[in-house]
């Protein structure tokens, strides 16, 4: 079936050649935009077909990273797939693989092979360690990079045994990446009409996430360490007890400081050295949590979030994710959607948190396609027949 969408990249055809979850991220992006996906799967599919929990012999970790994709599976060490493959890149206009570097190039479709053939391209490569380097040979996975990437080292409480980040952000900032980059190669072909390769590397893309711990190090060549929950730049900025449950506050600057003070009733902390300004507050932070928690400990969350918000300071419920997904604001947003045909299932996934004027944001998503599903309207759309 050919998915029929709308979107600022309606019209763009993109052939996806990735698997379990950086590569299929971006193109899931890129489709919810409005581009056309033809999801290209070895014999046998992709990995995450077979990945729990499984509804009505269904993957719902498939079907979060591949709904509104056609499928296809094609062997390219086989002549008439390879034919096929072909057909399909002369209208291509993004070709995505997360191959380990060199595979395609191997199968006779790497970069250089494919520029010659295909000027306008755009070839985005998103791997583990990238196209070039001493590692690019190297397999990764998410927990690899997130280990080698300095982001587990920042994460959790120190004293305790690392703690791998709760969702894999090695892959989803890797896919988000590729986004970026397919999107920016996609401008500038607008204007020289010539394609490029779009290098992206899941370690690369956690070293820049690491934000202001990489300026920290280098400023003060001491490497940041585990702070929980707390900000290791801007005090108060954590977790706090409350008599039943956990809030956030995050008071980011003076004026919210003394908002904060003055709502539970600590006047004095603002004049006090030790908390005078973020500096100090920093410093002192533990003591300061304890002074706070001492005052939230007598009364319930919901009470002490209603007291925060009346005075203005940055407050919010600890969740879960039952509750963010059911919260009245994210229903708002449109950030929960249903799968077509899925709904005796009650597969929903996330939305696409990008809301664009000029397009609707639809409640609804098009099917997740079986395995190779739609090789027969596919080959008869490009006029192959054997």
């Amino acid at each position: 079936m050919t998915v029929l969408k709308t979107g600022p990249l309606n019209g763009l055809l993109i052939l996806d050649m990735t698997r379990v979850l950086a590569g299929p991220y971006a193109s899931m992006v890129l489709s919810d935009l409005g581009a056309r996906v033809i999801k290209i799967e070895p014999p046998g599919g992709d990995d995450a077909r077979q990945f729990g929990p499984i509804v009505s012999k269904k993957s719902s970790y498939y079907a979060s990273l591949n709904r509104s994709k056609e499928s296809i599976s094609l062997d390219l060490k086989n002549a008439k797939d390879k034919i096929i493959f072909e057909k399909f890149l002369e209208k291509a206009d993004v070709l995505i693989e997360n191959y380990k570097p060199g595979t395609m190039k191997k199968l006779g479709y790497g970069w250089e092979i494919l520029l010659k053939k295909h000027p306008s391209l755009i070839y985005a490569a998103c791997s583990g360690f990238g196209q070039t380097g001493p590692w690019a040979s190297k397999p990764a996975y998410d927990m690899i990079v997130q280990g080698i990437g300095g982001i587990m080292s920042l994460t959790g409480h120190e004293g305790q045994e690392p703690t791998r980040v709760g969702t894999s952000i090695g892959d989803i900032t890797a896919g988000i990446f590729t986004v970026i980059g397919i999107q920016s190669a996609i401008i500038e072909r607008e204007k020289n009409n010539k394609g490029q390769l779009v290098d992206v590397s899941m370690l690369d893309c956690q070293i820049a996430i690491l934000e202001n711990a990489v300026s920290r190090y280098f400023t003060t060549g001491i490497s940041p360490t585990k702070t929980g929950s707390r900000h290791p730049s801007i005090a108060p900025f954590e977790c706090y007890k409350c008599k039943d449950e956990y809030i956030t506050i995050a008071a980011g600057n003076n004026t919210l400081f003394k908002k904060l003070c003055h709502a539970t009733g600590l006047t004095n902390l603002p004049n006090d050295s030790k908390f005078s300004n973020n500096p100090k507050r920093l410093e002192n932070a533990e003591l300061l949590k304890n002074i706070i928690e001492n005052v939230l400990l007598k009364k319930t969350a919901e009470e002490w979030i209603k007291i925060l918000e009346k005075e203005g300071v940055p407050v919010g419920p600890l969740n879960d994710v039952k509750e963010a997904v059911n919260s009245e604001q994210v229903i708002a947003r449109n950030m929960i959607v249903s799968i077509e045909g899925e709904e005796k299932n009650n597969l929903k996934i996330a939305g696409n948190p990008i809301k664009l004027s000029r397009h609707e944001d639809p409640t609804t998503r098009k099917k997740v396609s079986s395995l190779d599903e739609d090789r027969v309207s596919l080959l008869k759309e490009f006029g192959i027949s054997f």
